[in-house]
């Protein structure tokens, strides 16, 4: 199964946007995702992690949840 891990930084106020994230891939996968974690960071990060392999990252792009959903169809087994 696949999982997926949410960090996201809590003093740069991420949290609503990580747990809207990860309710919508559950919504969107349901059981085809063993986990969606949500991990405290901090330093402005919002990574998205798909096994351990990073499919999105702030610091490098505009978040977009709906291409986030895209990366992470791309590699659930």
């Amino acid at each position: 199964m696949t999982t997926v891990e949410i960090e996201y930084c809590v003093p740069c106020g991420h949290l609503d946007r990580a747990a809207d994230l990860q309710h919508l891939l559950l919504r969107t996968f349901r059981e085809q995702l063993d986990r969606v974690a949500l991990v405290t960071g901090d330093d402005g990060v919002f990574v998205v992690r798909v096994d351990g392999e990073r499919v999105f990252d702030v610091a490098e792009e505009e978040y977009d949840p709906d291409e986030v959903v895209r990366r992470v169809r791309e590699r659930v087994r």
